[in-house]
């Protein structure tokens, strides 16, 4: 237990916050400076990410110069051990040989677009083989990924309306931006935020997760349905894995004929080779990936059954017959779908985790087990108000951390301590992050003892 600290008053808690901020501002001042300079210009959310008007000077994104494996070094030379990884997308770590390998054969291949790449058949081969899906398309981003399997959802069961649950998220799709609020004793489906025309909200339903009333909502609008779009464990709370609920969901979907989608952009390869549907032994009638399988570089993937995908090309069709294709198209486009670098990046990641197998992932996840358990119980002998959770090799911070009932200095304390893990050489994103199979025993020693020392720090200063 450590020992309980005496009040601090309002001058020592003002005078460690400006001395840290000086500090913090001096040692990465290129990052700040850059900042600055690039404003008027550049319109960048992740710059004011986090706004705090008692933090305004350190309120600046890192700028990296350099990566590799575990490690990045910014633009004033710091290095920095990485658990953001990219937001989950370096699996392996930054910049892993064999990947860089493939990326430089294709560069001297080069970058051809409007014509088919060789690659673009053997890549969804291989997502076959491991997703245990039928078909597969490709393109750049995980939201691209999802309006895609919105879209061919609808024009497969001829329905409009889909239903997502709270707590999830979806990229910054228009159709998925929505939430439910109370307004005048009704609630509502409404836009998350301006920009968003109302009407889309009209073709959604929010529902909240892993509860059983939600089954019956959706069969109370089974004949409006198109699908059920769905984070199987969601980033916000990944702590809650509602695997029976699940398995009633999809038994549901398949009775009533709606798709069931699986917006697989974090689970899928991390937790399991099969992504989360393997993990919670369910097929999902489509599926959306990105993120790991690109190695680094943009992508989004789209997979089914070919009752869905048919209706991005017509179905399959043979030379030398009278066959064609028969099923009626949806739109579908994009100029830098299939972008040979990125199908080049694909297909040696899942070359890789086929021939690793699950022990990639099993390993990873009780490392990842083993280390929240070490700070948890760091946390709880010092009555630290923080609890971390996990899910496979993602972790981060239980929702309970934020406490209604805490402090304002505690809660500028727990703001904090990701700029003081930053200052003692950890990148982390609010808590939370990624391990890879880059990071080193070392490193997560390193992280462990920069956690303390940042807490020390706090607690010292009176504001934790």
């Amino acid at each position: 237990m450590q020992k309980s600290i005496s009040p601090v008053s309002p001058n020592v808690q003002s005078n460690y916050l400006s001395e840290f901020i000086a500090q913090y501002s001096d040692r990465t001042k290129t990052s700040k400076q850059l900042a600055q300079i690039h404003r008027a210009t550049l319109a960048d959310n992740r710059v004011s990410a986090g706004f705090n008007l008692a933090l305004k000077e350190i309120c600046y994104p890192i700028v990296a110069k350099k990566s590799l494996g575990s490690k990045i070094w910014d633009a004033d030379g710091n290095e920095y051990i990485d658990v953001v990884m990219g937001f989950g997308i370096n699996l392996f770590g930054h910049n892993p040989p064999f990947i860089k390998a493939a990326l430089l054969e294709q560069l001297d291949k080069g970058t051809h677009l409007g014509v088919q790449t060789e690659l673009a058949g053997e890549v969804a081969q291989l997502i076959t083989e491991m997703t245990g899906m039928e078909r597969v398309a490709f393109s750049n981003t995980g939201t691209e990924a999802i309006m895609t399997a919105i879209r061919i959802a609808r024009a497969t069961t001829n329905r409009h309306k889909i239903a997502i649950f709270s707590g999830s998220y979806h990229g910054h799709f228009d159709g998925t931006l929505v939430e439910t609020k109370e307004i005048n004793g009704n609630f509502t489906t409404v836009p998350v935020d301006s920009g968003t025309p109302p009407n889309f909200a009209e073709d959604v339903l929010v529902l909240d997760y892993g509860n059983w009333r939600s089954l019956d909502i959706i069969k109370a609008n089974k004949n409006e349905l198109a699908a059920i779009l769905v984070e199987p464990v969601q980033s916000s709370r990944i702590d809650f894995q509602p695997r029976e609920f699940l398995h009633q969901l999809r038994q549901l979907t398949t009775q009533l004929d709606i798709a069931l989608i699986f917006d697989e952009m974090v689970s899928g390869f991390r937790i399991h080779p099969g992504g989360a549907q393997d993990w919670f032994n369910i097929t999902a009638d489509i599926a959306t990936y990105g993120k790991i399988i690109g190695g680094g570089m943009p992508i989004g993937v789209i997979a089914g059954k070919a009752k869905y995908m048919d209706k991005i090309d017509g179905g399959m069709w043979s030379y030398g017959d009278s066959s064609y294709p028969q099923v009626k198209q949806t739109f579908f486009a994009g100029t830098h779908c299939k972008h040979p670098l990125s199908l080049a990046a694909a297909k040696v990641v899942l070359q890789h985790l086929k021939d690793q197998g699950a022990v990639l992932q099993t390993q990873l996840n009780q490392r990842t087990t083993q280390f929240i358990q070490t700070l948890n119980t760091y946390f709880e002998s010092g009555e630290i108000p923080i609890k971390l959770i996990s899910f496979g090799s993602v972790f981060g911070a239980a929702n309970s951390t934020s406490s209604s009932n805490s402090s304002d200095s505690s809660s500028l304390g727990l703001s904090l301590l990701s700029y003081h893990l930053i200052h003692k050489g950890i990148l982390s994103r609010g808590g939370s992050g990624f391990l890879s199979t880059a990071h080193t025993d070392e490193d997560i020693n390193c992280i462990v003892r920069a956690v303390q020392d940042s807490i020390s720090d706090l607690q010292l200063g009176g504001l934790l």
